[in-house]
C-alpha cells in the first residue's frame, strides 16, 4: 500500500467527521445536552487526527500521481493549499473540543460559550471540507472539473458547426 492509497483511505474521515460533528454539536446545543456535545467533540478530535494522517500521506500521493496523464500540478497545488487551511482549522477545532470536553465534565460556566465557538469553527471547517473534497476529487475525476465541462461543451458546439450534416441541404423527400 503506497501513500496515494493510504491518502485515499484516510482523507474522507476529516470531511465526514466534521460534517457529522457539526450536526451533532448543533443538536447538543439545541437539546442542552452535554453528552451529545461531547460526542461531537470526540468526532472533531477524530477528524483532526485523520487530517494529520491525510496531510502526512498527501505529499507521497502527490508524487505518485502528478506525472499521470490528465493530472495537472496546478490542480494538485490548489488542493494542497486548501487542505493546509482545513488542517489548521481542524487542529484548532480539536483543541477547542478538548477544552469543551473538560469544561463539560467540570460543569464550568464557559462550557456553553465554548460550544458556540466550536460550532462557528466547525462551520468554517465544513465549508473548507467541501472545497478540499471537490478539489481532491477533480485530481482524478476529470469529469467534475469546471474547465473540463466548459471545453466539452465548446468542442461539442464547434464540432456541430463543422459537420457536413449541419450545412443547409435540400429537404429530403421524407421531410416534405
Amino acid at each position: 500500500m503506497n501513500d496515494a492509497h493510504l491518502h485515499m483511505v484516510v482523507n474522507h474521515f476529516p470531511i465526514i467527521g466534521t460534517i457529522l460533528g457539526l450536526g451533532i454539536l448543533i443538536t447538543g446545543i439545541i437539546l442542552k445536552n452535554n453528552s451529545v456535545k461531547n460526542t461531537a467533540y470526540v468526532l472533531f478530535l477524530v477528524a483532526a487526527l485523520f487530517a494529520a494522517f491525510s496531510m502526512g500521506t498527501g505529499e507521497g500521493a502527490e508524487e505518485t500521481v502528478e506525472d499521470m496523464p490528465n493530472i495537472g500540478k496546478r490542480i494538485i497545488h490548489e488542493h494542497e493549499e486548501i487542505a493546509e487551511k482545513l488542517a489548521i482549522v481542524l487542529y484548532l477545532l480539536g483543541g477547542i473540543s478538548i477544552l469543551g470536553i473538560v469544561l463539560n465534565i467540570k460543569n464550568h460556566a464557559k462550557a456553553k460559550f465554548i460550544s458556540f465557538v466550536a460550532a462557528i469553527v466547525a462551520i468554517v471547517g465544513v465549508y473548507l471540507t467541501t472545497l478540499v473534497g471537490t478539489s481532491g476529487g477533480e485530481i482524478r475525476h476529470t469529469e467534475i472539473r469546471e474547465e473540463s465541462i466548459d471545453s466539452v461543451v465548446k468542442n461539442s458546439v464547434d464540432s456541430e458547426k463543422e459537420t457536413p450534416d449541419s450545412k443547409k441541404s435540400e429537404p429530403k423527400e421524407y421531410d416534405r
